[in-house]
């Protein structure tokens, strides 16, 4: 029988994979919206972004998002987990960059403390290779 950690995690890394693989396919798709955030993101850093620029940019983090879902279900370790979270942050935080209400930033914390308490149940590491474990 598996322990209600073990169920724990894996509710977790089902969830983290839908959240990146349905952003990964969007993005792969140049969603509208999430290219003008990308646009929106890169100005607000001072970055005039063209449109082929921002597509290119665009199908990089549809596959990375795609592969950070496939990862996060068969081996979610721990730096891939601190990846998810902070990216999870930076897109959340595009929303209200991008001329969305700051409300959609909140709306979004499940996505950024899924890997994190997935992180937080496989243990903080230790040492630099305990990021890859």
């Amino acid at each position: 029988m598996v322990n209600n950690s073990k169920k724990t995690e894996w509710i977790l890394r089902i969830a983290l994979f839908g959240e990146f693989l349905g952003h990964g396919i969007f993005a792969l798709q140049l969603k509208a919206r999430f290219i003008e955030m990308l646009v929106a993101f890169f100005g607000f850093i001072g970055i005039n972004l063209a449109t082929n620029s921002a597509n290119v940019i665009m199908y990089v983090i549809g596959a990375a998002d795609v592969l950070t879902a496939i990862l996060a279900l068969i081996f979610p370790f721990r730096l891939l987990l601190a990846w998810a979270s902070l990216w999870a942050f930076l897109t959340a935080l595009a929303r209200p960059i991008a001329g969305d209400p700051m409300w959609d930033f909140v709306e979004r914390w499940a996505n950024i403390g899924v890997p994190l308490a997935l992180l937080y149940i496989r243990g903080l590491p230790k040492k630099a290779r305990d990021w890859f474990r």
